[in-house]
C-alpha cells in the first residue's frame, strides 16, 4: 500500500487503491450499517473521512480501542466523496489501532472546542487540539516564508551566537550563564569563558560584522530576556528576524524592507494555510482584518508629531506622554488608532534613548538619531530598527561618554577598515504570529509554554 498524509489524501484528484493513511483519531462513530472515522496527522486541519463495513470491528477485536485520540493505521481505497463537502474519502479494507488511548482520562473530548487559556494546561498535549495545530503549521510556514524572502532578495544568512559576552546595549535584561559548579562557588569564581556570558538579547553586532562582508546579512533564531515578567506580552525565549543592509544611506530604506518582509510572509501564509488562519479569524479574533492592512499604505510620523498627537489624544493614559521617554504600548496602539488602524513608522527618537549604535542626526535642539519602530493595529511595535553610526569620531565620542570604549574596541575597528553606511533592524517573530492571528496572549503562539508543567521542566 502506499502510504499516504491526510493532506495528500484530501488533495488527491484521482481514486487509488492500495493506500495507507496513519493519524489520530478525531471522531468515531458506528452505525448499523456503516462506521465512520474520521483521522488527522497534523498535516491539514480538514480531517480524513474513513468509511468501513462494521463488521470489521467484530473481524477485528482490538477495535474495540477505536476510541477518540486513538493511533490507527489505515489502508484500502481512496475514492471520490459524495459529500459536497469533501472531496476524498477512504474506505477501509483493514484498521489497526497502534496506540489506544483513554478517553476518559484524556483532557481534550470530542466536538469540544477547548478555550486557549484550558489547554494551556497540557502543554504535552495541546498540540493535538485544533487550534494549536493550525498555529504551529502557520508558524512552519511563516518561518519558511521568511528565509524565502530573504534568500529570494540576495540576504546571506548567518547563524548568530546564543551565547554571548556582548549585551546589545540596551536590548534588555540578560540571563548570565553559569555551571552548576560554578553557582556554587563564592563570587570571586573564574568564569567558565573567562568573562561574564548571557544568552543572546539580539544578534544585530554579530551581523553588523558579516555586513562588513557580505552587504546584506539576515538572522533568525532564539533571543531571550530577563525581564521578571508575567503579562500577557512577555517571553522570556523567542525568536527574532534580524537583518543588516550596507550601503544605505536612507532610513526610508530600512521601512521599505520591514514592509515587504511583513506583506510578503504574510502574503504566503494566507494563501498556503488559509483554513488555519480561517480558524483563528473565526473563533479567536473575528474582528482581525489583517487583508485590510496587506493592501493599505502604511503612515509616517516624527516621534515628536507622535508626542503632540498624544498630548493631545481625548483619553487618560497610564504613563504621561513627554518628549524623551519612550512610547508605551497604550501609545503606540492609540497611534495606530490615530492613523487609521494602518502601520505606523515613527522615525526619528530621542538621542539619549537609544542605544550608543544609533546614527546622529546633528539635529536641536530635540537632539535625535536615525531610528524607526513599525506599530501595527492591536499589537503595537511589531520592528525596531535604525541607520548604524558609521562615522568614526561620533561612535569614538559616545562611547567615550557612556564608558564603553573598551568593551567596543572591536565594534570601533569597523569603522577604521572599510566603513560604509548601513543599517538594520529586527522583528519579533511570536509577536508577528500575535498580530496576524489576532492572539491576545503571546504564550498562545509558542509551541511550550514555559515552565507550566512539571514535566517539561
Amino acid at each position: 500500500a502506499v502510504r499516504l498524509r491526510v493532506r495528500e489524501a484530501l488533495g488527491a484528484r484521482e481514486p487509488a487503491d492500495a493506500v495507507r493513511v496513519q493519524g489520530w483519531v478525531r471522531s468515531v462513530r458506528s452505525q448499523k450499517e456503516v462506521l465512520f472515522l474520521h483521522i488527522n496527522d497534523g498535516s491539514s486541519l480538514e480531517s480524513l473521512q474513513v468509511v468501513a463495513d462494521p463488521s470489521l470491528e467484530k473481524r477485528q477485536v482490538h477495535l474495540k480501542d477505536l476510541t477518540f485520540g486513538s493511533a490507527v493505521e489505515v489502508e484500502g481505497k481512496l475514492v471520490k466523496s459524495p459529500h459536497r463537502m469533501q472531496n476524498m474519502e477512504l474506505q477501509a479494507e483493514t484498521i489497526r489501532v497502534v496506540g489506544p488511548c483513554d478517553i476518559w482520562s484524556f483532557p481534550l473530548k470530542m466536538k469540544e472546542r477547548h478555550p486557549l487559556e484550558y489547554v494551556r494546561q497540557f502543554p504535552h498535549l495541546r498540540c493535538r487540539s485544533n487550534t494549536l495545530g493550525a498555529l504551529l503549521r502557520i508558524r512552519s510556514e511563516a518561518t519558511a516564508g521568511i528565509h524565502s524572502f530573504f534568500q529570494d532578495n540576495g540576504y546571506v544568512h548567518i547563524h548568530t551566537p546564543i551565547i554571548t559576552s556582548n549585551d546589545c546595549e540596551g536590548a534588555g535584561e540578560l540571563f548570565e550563564i553559569e555551571t552548576s559548579s560554578e553557582a556554587k562557588e563564592s563570587a570571586e569564581k573564574t568564569h567558565f569563558f573567562n568573562v561574564p556570558a548571557f544568552l543572546t538579547v539580539s544578534g544585530q553586532l554579530h551581523l553588523e560584522v558579516m555586513a562588513g562582508a557580505f552587504t546584506h546579512v539576515f538572522t533568525f533564531g532564539p533571543t531571550f530576556r530577563a525581564e521578571n515578567s508575567q503579562s500577557r506580552r512577555h517571553l522570556a525565549e523567542f525568536y527574532m528576524v534580524e537583518a543588516e543592509l550596507s550601503f544605505t544611506e536612507s532610513l526610508q530604506d530600512i521601512m521599505q524592507v520591514m514592509e515587504d518582509l511583513f506583506k510578503t510572509v504574510t502574503s504566503t501564509v494566507l494563501s498556503k494555510c488559509p483554513q488555519d488562519v480561517e480558524l483563528f479569524h473565526k473563533y479567536i479574533a473575528p474582528a482581525q482584518k489583517v487583508m485590510h492592512v496587506l493592501f493599505s499604505s502604511s503612515c509616517r510620523i516624527s516621534y515628536s508629531e507622535a508626542v503632540e498627537i498624544l498630548k493631545q489624544a481625548p483619553q487618560t493614559f497610564t504613563f504621561k506622554p513627554e518628549w524623551g521617554c519612550d512610547l508605551q504600548t497604550e501609545h503606540e496602539k492609540y497611534l495606530v488608532k490615530h492613523c487609521g488602524e494602518v502601520p505606523v513608522f515613527v522615525v526619528n527618537y530621542p538621542y539619549d534613548l537609544k542605544p550608543f549604535y544609533m546614527r546622529d542626526n546633528e539635529d536641536g535642539p530635540q537632539h535625535t538619531v536615525a531610528a524607526v519602530d513599525l506599530l501595527v493595529p492591536g499589537v503595537g511595535e511589531l520592528c525596531g530598527g535604525s541607520l548604524r553610526e558609521e562615522r568614526l569620531p561620533f561612535l569614538e565620542s559616545r562611547l567615550q561618554r557612556l564608558a564603553l570604549t573598551d568593551a567596543y574596541q572591536w565594534y570601533l575597528d569597523l569603522r577604521k577598515f572599510g566603513s560604509v553606511p548601513h543599517g538594520g533592524f529586527g522583528m519579533g517573530f511570536e509577536r508577528y504570529l500575535q498580530y496576524i492571528l489576532g492572539v491576545d496572549n503571546i504564550k498562545d503562539v509558542i509551541p511550550f509554554p514555559r515552565f507550566s508543567h512539571s514535566c517539561l521542566l
